[in-house]
């Protein structure tokens, strides 16, 4: 694949980030996280002004970039791409707030529209290269989250690879809804800070 000779040293390191990720290097993901998270999130604070959106909406950003890492090509900066996928998902999280807000009472938990969109990152394709993408990734999301404690790696399970909504993990649990989403928040944080500093995600 030709690489743009005009890429920055950044886009060219993040080109080999990339490559390696494709070929199964797990920590390679872990840098690419590292590298433009907090700058994804603050761009979608700006767009969605809530903390909780935003991070829930980093994490879906990252994790549809990183399933179709295969899609990405050397033409522009991995930068670029990864700022629209981001940009994407939050325009399409503001139309589906929007539409909600005009048929639903405002006394309606809203956190369906969240679970609506990592449930649109599961691919209707059974392409072999998609799946063996896919399974890198959950590879690698499950074996940080196996660092976690007990209370912390379960509610992440529950929210992100058994997708369930704020109010289903409140009620199998038997906590309050914002006991749940404050757990959840401390669990992305104890996520993001493993993924940077762990050296061994490997079996």
């Amino acid at each position: 694949m030709d690489v743009n000779p005009n890429l920055s040293e950044n886009a060219k390191r993040d080109y080999k980030l990339v490559e390696s990720a494709k070929a199964g290097e797990q920590r390679s993901y872990a840098a690419l996280l590292d590298y433009y998270r907090d700058t994804i999130y603050y761009m979608l604070l700006k767009m969605v002004n809530n903390k909780s959106d935003a991070e829930d909406l980093t994490i879906e950003a990252f994790g549809k970039a990183f399933k179709n890492l295969h899609l990405y090509t050397p033409t522009y900066a991995f930068s670029t791409w990864l700022f629209k996928i981001a940009s994407n998902n939050g325009i399409d999280f503001l139309r589906s707030r929007r539409v909600k807000q005009r048929y639903v009472s405002i006394d309606t938990e809203h956190d369906d529209e969240i679970n609506k969109a990592v449930v649109r990152l599961k691919s209707e394709n059974k392409d072999p290269e998609e799946s063996m993408i896919k399974e890198q990734k959950e590879k690698l999301m499950r074996l940080v989250v196996r660092k976690l404690n007990p209370n912390y790696r379960n509610i992440i399970t529950m929210r992100y690879f058994d997708e369930m909504s704020y109010v289903e993990i409140a009620e199998k649990l038997d906590l309050p809804l914002g006991t749940v989403k404050a757990r959840l928040h401390r669990s992305r944080e104890l996520l993001a800070n493993i993924l940077k500093t762990s050296t061994d995600l490997d079996d």
